[in-house]
This record gives C-alpha cells, structure tokens and sequence, in this order.
C-alpha cells in the first residue's frame, strides 16, 4: 500500500513494473557471475524456454539471451555460445522451427560477441553449424522419400520449415564470418570448403545422400561460404585463393549445375575484387566508353604475377568449360563477362593480356565450330560474350587499332547479326539464327588482325599463334561428366586466315604435320615450362608415402641397369687377376673377375 506522497506517473510506473524490476534484478545477477557458477545462470534459462515452448516464436528468448549478452562479462561470451550450441546439440530431433529458434538467438548471441573476441569458440560454432545444416538436408530429403508419390501438404509445410532452419544457419555462418578478423576468415573459408563434397577433398560423406542431397549440401555451404567471403580484402590474390582453397572451388564436379556454378563464380568475384569494381561491371553489355566507369586498379603486384603464372591455366580453364554447359542462362554469362573483366582488372599483365584474348578466341571457336553440339541460344550468348569482353579489354588497354577492329566487328554485328550482341540476345524475344556461318569473317574477331594490331604497339604476339587448349586434370577422368579430352581438341586457329581478305578456312584435319607448323618453339617452351610445373606440382601435393614409393622403384631400376652395364661391359683379358664384389643398390654380383672397364671414370683394378 502506499502511504507517502505519490510520485511522478512515470516513476511510480517503473518501480511497480514487474517485467522492469525482473530484469533490472537479472541484469545485476548477472553481472556478478563468474566462470564457475556461469551455468547457474544460464541452464534454468534454457529449462524455463523449454518448458514453456518459448523457441517458437522466440522473441522473448532473444530478449532473454541479449540481456545475458550485454550484462555478463565480455570475457564469458564464449562460454554463453558454447552452452546454445550444446542445447542446439540437445534439441537437434525437435521441430525445424524450434531449431530455427535457437539458431535465431545463436546468431543474436554471436552478433554481440563478435564486436570482441570469443576466443576458441570460433572453430567449434562453424563446425557445429555445419553439422546441423546436414542434418536439416538429410531430414528434409528423408521427409520427401518417404512421402514420395503422396505429396501431402503436411510434408510440403515440414520441407519449407527446414529451409526456414538451412537459411538461418547460412545467416548465422555469414555474419559471424563477416565480422571475424582477415586471418580467421580465411581459415574459415578453408575449413568451409574442405566440408563441401567434391571429388578428391575431404567432405561430408555424402555417400548414402544420393546426388539430390549431395547437390543440396553444395549448394548450402557454397551460399555460406559466398557470405563469409563478402567484403574480404585480402593483400594479395595468393593469400585469397591458395591452392588448397582453389583447387576444390575450381572442381569440375561443382560444374555440374548451373546454380552451382554461379555460386563458384560469386565467390571468386569476392575474393579477387579488391577496389569493389564488380558493381560498376553488373550486367553483360558493350560498354560504350569505359572510362566513364571510372575503374579503380593498381600496379599489379609481383606475387600477383607469381599467381597468375602458378595458377592463371585454372582460372582460364573454369571459364572455359563454363562457356559450353547447355544449361547456361543469362545470369551465367554475366558471371562469366564480370570474372573476365575483374581479371582484366587486377591481374592482368601484358603476359596475362594475350591469355585472356587466346582464351576469347577459343570462346568464339566454341560457338563457330560447336563440337558439343550446343543449343543456338547457347552459341550467341557465347559470341556475345566475347563481345563485351574485347569490347572491354580493348579499352582497358587503349590499343587504338585493337579497339577500331573490335568496334568494327561490333558496328557489322548490329547491323547485320545483332543477336552475336548481349543487348539483342539476353531478351526476351530474340530471333535466333537457324545457322551459324563460318565463312562470315565480318562478324568474327580475328586472330591475325589482333595480332597485327597489338605487335604495333609492342606486345609479344607469337603466343597468339598457338591455340588455347584447357589443361586436363586427373579430377576430369574420374568426374562423371564427359570428360574435356573427348570435347577439346588441338584445332589450328580457323579465324587466322592467310590470304589479304582475311578469308576464313574449313577446319583442317589435325595431323602431325599441321601441329608441327602450328606450334613454334615458343608453344614447344610453354609445354616444357607447363611439364616442370606439373613435376614441381606432384611433388608439393601429392603424399609422401606415393612419392617415396615411386622414388625407390626408380632407384632401384637405376641400380639394376647399371650393375647390368657393368657386367656387360668386362672386356675378358688373357688372365684375371682376382675376383670382386660389385655392389650395385639391392643387387649383389660376387666373384665377378676383374676386369678394365670400358667407362674411364669407373676403372675398376
């Protein structure tokens, strides 16, 4: 009762408010926890939630766990995450929405953590996450065999609450990613592709998934990884793509679906946009004058040409073979024109240059010479991107006789042949040829103009000679898709015509003597170069155990061969004068006469 003066309404208000008084009255409990009694404090929240089914909807938990965010001791978050991830661990059979809840409040916690440091947590919240996000998959995917041929609404409704848990658990990986100082979102990005199941790497033994769940889980963790990557500036490009990252990115079994391969392509965009150029570059286009995009770029650096020398055949590669899937749509050759264009711009060199105008006229030769049978659609839109490209290179360089020829290609192309021009053919009704002429030299970029145009200004142009051909990988015979060596063949240049009119020839038949002219001694020094580097690289990737193994047998080859040749080579004088033992590795020769060799640095008396 009340017996003194009454105070102001707004004071007598908040001192008889029971919800402010309970929460003034936890705020202070709190703050005197300690380490030790820190589960006091925090396990009868989770029993009051629990019982109360408080998880869904959760906003009075949220509100709970903010307030222990904010009133414990900074140094404690840690210990808070780590007691949600283990009621997460806890509660893992119960309904996606109750799932859902408790990684809500999960990323609530993390979000106030992550302004600090939350220590050893790191690792353990990225791999318990992971691991829910499979089990959310494997639910969902048991759900639907179960209920195959009675699709039933229920089912329906339990498949889109575990993609309400799927999107929260992507949320939570993100934003906790994104706020992790460079050093450990780099680790992390690496401990989130060696989850992601590809040939070769370590994965999520997607085995008993079946290739609907195994995609699911790509595509699941590549969106994780797409946010975690989002805004990282790495120094140099080696530090954001290292081969232990780039080799299974760059998997040709992620290639294998077009929504896989946009997020492959996303995620690069990321990590090589270091002057956040990618807006500027959105949507395929002929850019009418670059410069008004006003690109910022810088000196490419030495350990970016290092890179691009060690592993710029993967990046051409990935490409490549991305320009001829059948199930490319508009969004596809966008991503594809941006990751030529954020190469152009922070990687290129005049060594790089001339890769990336090989790499666009064997683009074009895909669509001209179509081996893989594409669909027309498919073939314009790959003319097309080799439009903007060049368009775009051309500038970026400011060969002026470069970009006439390639504004002359595209003035022809408008007017004679504007589906080859993204412009015309990412619409929505497009007219498509009902053939594609080879002999329509107009409408093509051709080598040997480029090359005369880019040798006047001082480029070394004998590469441009040699056609590009994709490197084949030991991943590409053990992928189910067909394999590149069936697809890619060493064509010579159909576009570099000899005669003044620039006439372009039938495909010749590859003999050995057509590769003989069309190789010069600078291809045969690319080859050598390429079969060191494959040496260099066996020797850096592959075990230890295969490559000692393969180190002895040849050793022991060498031994045997040589105690052979000694043997042989004993010329028989008129007497001997005493018996030897040659030793020879593992094999032994006794009582072997002693002769004079034939060798004068292994005279044996």
């Amino acid at each position: 009762s009340r017996t003194g003066p009454q105070s102001s309404p707004t004071g007598g208000v908040k001192e008889e408010n029971p919800s402010v008084l309970a929460e003034n009255c936890l705020r202070e409990l709190l703050g005197r926890a300690t380490y030790g009694n820190m589960n006091n404090a925090v396990r009868p929240v989770f029993a009051h939630l629990d019982h109360h089914k408080l998880w869904d909807p959760n906003e009075f938990a949220v509100s709970c766990f903010k307030i222990i965010m904010y009133s414990i001791q900074a140094q404690y978050s840690h210990h808070v995450i780590q007691e949600i991830l283990g009621h997460l661990d806890v509660r893992k059979r119960d309904s996606p929405r109750v799932r859902a809840g408790i990684i809500q409040v999960l990323l609530e916690a993390v979000a106030i953590a992550a302004k600090g440091s939350i220590g050893p947590t790191v690792l353990e919240v990225f791999n318990t996450l992971l691991k829910h996000l499979r089990i959310s998959v494997d639910l969902e995917l048991g759900d639907r065999r179960s209920s195959a041929g009675s699709a039933t609404l229920s089912t329906s409704s339990k498949e889109s609450d575990e993609r309400i848990v799927q999107n929260a658990i992507i949320q939570t990986i993100g934003f906790f990613g994104s706020n992790l100082p460079d050093y450990q979102r780099s680790e992390i990005m690496m401990f989130i592709m060696s989850k992601v199941p590809v040939l070769g790497t370590a994965s999520l033994d997607p085995s008993h998934l079946g290739d609907l769940g195994t995609r699911r889980i790509q595509i699941m963790l590549l969106r994780s990884l797409l946010m975690v990557t989002s805004g990282y500036k790495a120094t140099t490009i080696s530090n954001a793509l290292p081969a232990p990252f780039l080799d299974p990115l760059l998997s040709p079994s992620l290639m294998e679906d077009s929504e896989l391969r946009q997020l492959v392509l996303e995620i690069l965009h990321n990590l090589i946009d270091r002057h956040d150029n990618r807006a500027k570059l959105r949507g395929i286009r002929i850019i009418p004058d670059v410069s008004d995009l006003k690109i910022k770029r810088d000196k490419i650096s030495r350990q970016d040409v290092s890179f691009m020398k060690k592993h710029g055949q993967q990046l051409y590669r990935h490409i490549y073979l991305g320009c001829k899937e059948e199930d490319n749509v508009q969004k596809n050759f966008e991503l594809l024109f941006t990751s030529l264009a954020l190469t152009t711009i922070e990687l290129a060199n005049e060594e790089v240059v001339i890769d990336l105008i090989r790499l666009a006229i064997a683009l074009q030769d895909i669509a001209i010479i179509n081996e893989d049978n594409l669909p027309m659609f498919n073939r314009c839109g790959v003319m097309a991107l080799v439009a903007a490209y060049l368009n775009f290179l051309s500038q970026m360089i400011a060969v002026p006789a470069f970009c006439q020829h390639v504004s002359k290609v595209i003035e022809t192309r408008s007017v004679e042949a504007s589906y080859f021009l993204p412009e015309t053919i990412f619409k929505d009704k497009c007219d498509l040829p009902k053939s594609l002429e080879k002999d329509e030299t107009d409408l093509f970029f051709l080598t040997n103009k480029i090359a005369e145009s880019l040798g006047g200004s001082g480029y070394s142009v004998e590469r441009l000679s040699v056609p590009y051909v994709p490197q084949v990988t030991d991943e590409d015979r053990l992928s189910r898709r067909k394999s590149i060596v069936d697809t890619v063949s060493l064509q010579v240049d159909i576009l570099s015509g000899n005669n003044t009119e620039d006439k372009v020839d039938n495909t010749e038949e590859i003999t050995f003597e057509a590769l003989k002219k069309a190789i010069d001694n600078n291809g045969l020094e690319e080859q050598e170069k390429e079969k060191r580097r494959l040496v260099i690289e066996k020797f850096q990737k592959a075990p230890f155990e295969e490559i000692a193994a393969q180190c002895e047998t040849k050793a022991n080859l060498l031994h045997d061969r040589l105690a052979q040749i000694l043997e042989l080579t004993i010329r028989p004088p008129p007497s001997p004068s005493g018996t030897m033992t040659i030793t020879a590795g593992h094999a032994h020769y006794h009582s072997v006469p002693v002769y004079e060799m034939k060798f004068p640095d292994l005279c044996v008396y």
